[in-house]
């Protein structure tokens, strides 16, 4: 099996020196090249054709984000993998978005680098399990939540009962469903009737004590 070719992008040179001198020792790895900033590791990319992009999230001229966003676009067979100090969401999600299939922070051990870009050469995710505790948090906020008896709902009862138990009013509703005022108080009536409920007060507590979650 042929090594992997990394390409080490940060704009401290010690950092680099100290990288590239504990991946050289390792079988099947192989430091193709070195940048100090985004642009110079753009150019490095198309002249060294690296396996691997171990890419800092913080460098001058061009950020990280915007590296792994010009590296997906151009060469798309490069995994680029952040090694960063920071921890930020801005930088995390940023960096997932623009195509990094990783993301680790500086206090990771040697053994836990070497791992992972040995695993983002063959196409796998490598995530810090801060950084991955996090993504999943943002996962579950982000989730839609179900509704209960949701199959009997159609799509826009179901899309006017979550905006009610958020507490939108039949206007706020109308307003964010592009529909009018009257045919949000049609669904409501609709909405009442399969819950089997009398008002759109007991409606909404209703939903709110479905999605609400259990202690």
């Amino acid at each position: 099996m042929s090594a992997v070719r990394v390409l080490l992008a940060d704009d401290q040179e010690l950092i680099r020196q100290g990288l590239r001198k504990m991946l050289e020792i390792e079988e099947g790895i192989e430091v193709v090249g070195e940048a100090a900033d985004g642009e110079e590791a753009l150019r490095a990319a198309g002249r060294c054709r690296p396996d691997v992009a171990l890419v800092d999230a913080r460098m001058p001229r061009m950020n990280g984000v915007e590296l792994i966003t010009l590296l997906s676009a151009r060469y798309p067979a490069v995994a680029s993998v952040v090694l960063s100090t920071f921890d930020e969401d801005d930088y995390i999600f940023g960096a997932l978005r623009a195509g990094a299939v990783g993301y680790l922070l500086k206090d990771c051990t040697p053994a836990e680098l070497v791992d992972a870009i040995r695993r983002a050469g063959r196409g796998e995710t490598v995530l810090a399990s801060p950084v991955a505790a996090r993504l999943v948090a943002e996962l579950r906020r982000s989730t839609t939540p179900a509704l209960p008896d949701q199959e009997r709902l159609s799509v826009r009862e179901a899309q006017v009962a979550r905006l009610i138990s958020t507490g939108a009013t039949n206007r706020q509703i109308a307003d964010r469903l592009l529909i009018t005022e009257g045919t949000v108080k049609n669904h409501v009536t609709n909405l009442l009737r399969k819950y089997g409920l009398r008002d759109r007060t007991r409606l909404a507590l209703h939903l709110q004590r479905a999605n609400r979650p259990s202690s």
